[in-house]
């Protein structure tokens, strides 16, 4: 008898284990039908050129929804415009916090609206994740750990720009126009990281502007005034169509490098001029649809169907879709591995434990990894060039180990 007992006592142990294991746990925003998703993004004002990543992700969301959701889930996308501005970024964000319940916000777009909600959001215990800015604060897990940015981190972007500069252009004299803000100056630190000791001596002049401002015309031609042959502009897509434009209007002619921000063909390059644009040098990691190359690519291939189906009326060739289709995707990923844990506490664990993500559009050889004390989503690079048409390839793929 008593090994009888002994036994059901293990069996009912089990059935009980197998029992919690097998619970649904949900905190506010996630229930058997759907998991809500919260975003504001620049539909408006003078970063709209971003509206498109939203309108992709939205796009994203319904294809995912249409294939019967994540887990049985439907995806509820909840998008309010910010037009770019942080207080308004403040009063949208505590909307979809406070009154719709998300259970995470999402890819929130732009360096400055993500620091006006970045404590907030760490207060409430609510994940701020692949947030759209690779500011260093935003990969900081020990003072920000509901806090995980997406893109390149700036500073380690400036640093191999610094790098490449000393190896490819080592008498420059370099001229820095950058964004008064954390993406500018993370830019333009991360640049003289990577220039050491030579940096003082080689830039000859920084200039500011305010993403407010009309044109950046006044900045710009001071850094020409101060010598400068190499020109880093550390800006986004506005500023950079502008400065490419005003560079070839004044005639002058200096080695010109871009932020990854600014690489869009069709919403940077085209406006400011492709013939303008042509030799100017920046980074990537993803694949360009319209390069010849990647036709017989199956994630290629899955990511033009997509444009064609569901954001037909979006430019299928931007990287700005591109991007938005990838953070899209990455963050079904996430949610995925979440299976019926929807608590923000799992999905920051989830999020942070990723290994060797391929995403579609990704560069063959780059991947997503991400630990608990690194949450650098992106830190593999592709130097690349402009030739007129497309954006080429430059050696090859750098891989950053040195942290932030």
């Amino acid at each position: 008898m008593k090994s009888i007992s002994w036994a059901t006592g293990i069996v009912a142990i089990a059935l009980s284990i197998t029992t919690a294991h097998a619970q649904k746990r949900y905190d506010t925003g996630a229930s058997d039908a759907e998991i809500k998703v919260g975003q504001t993004v620049p539909l408006s004002g003078p970063a709209s050129a971003y509206a498109t990543i939203g309108k992709a992700q939205a796009a994203y969301m319904k294809m995912v929804n249409d294939q019967g959701g994540v887990n049985g889930r439907k995806i509820n996308l909840i998008q309010y415009d910010d037009a770019y501005s942080p207080p308004k970024t403040v009063e949208q964000v505590r909307r979809l916090v406070e009154s719709d319940e998300v259970l995470l916000t999402f890819q929130i777009i732009g360096t400055a609206p993500n620091a006006a909600v970045q404590k907030y959001l760490n207060v409430k215990k609510v994940p701020q994740l692949f947030a759209a800015t690779g500011a260093t604060r935003f990969t900081d897990p020990k003072n920000f750990p509901w806090t995980m940015g997406f893109n390149p981190n700036y500073f380690v972007e400036g640093r191999i720009y610094g790098q490449y500069i000393l190896k490819a252009h080592p008498n420059a004299k370099i001229g820095v126009l950058y964004q008064n803000d954390d993406l500018g100056r993370d830019y333009l630190n991360g640049l003289k990281a990577g220039l050491g000791d030579n940096a003082s001596k080689m830039i000859v002049g920084e200039a500011s502007y305010e993403i407010s401002d009309p044109t950046i015309d006044s900045p710009l031609l001071r850094l020409k005034d101060a010598g400068a042959d190499l020109l880093f502009s550390a800006s986004t897509p506005k500023q950079a169509a502008q400065a490419i434009k005003k560079i070839a209007e004044i005639g002058w002619k200096p080695i010109h490098i871009i932020d990854i921000n600014a690489t869009s063909v069709s919403a940077v390059l085209k406006p400011a001029g492709l013939e303008n644009s042509k030799g100017i040098i920046s980074v990537g990691y993803v694949k360009d649809p319209l390069d010849p190359i990647w036709k017989d690519d199956e994630g290629n291939k899955r990511y033009l169907a997509f444009m064609d189906k569901y954001y037909p009326q979006g430019d299928r060739y931007s990287n700005l879709n591109v991007y938005g289709y990838i953070t899209a995707q990455l963050l079904v990923h996430v949610l995925k591995q979440c299976g019926d844990d929807l608590t923000r506490k799992n999905v920051m664990a989830q999020a942070s434990h990723l290994t060797h993500v391929d995403l579609d559009m990704l560069l063959p050889g780059i991947s997503v990894t991400t630990t608990p004390t690194d949450y650098r989503v992106n830190k593999q690079f592709q130097m690349v060039q402009f030739d007129g048409q497309r954006w080429g390839k430059i050696g090859t793929i750098i891989t950053d180990s040195g942290g932030e």
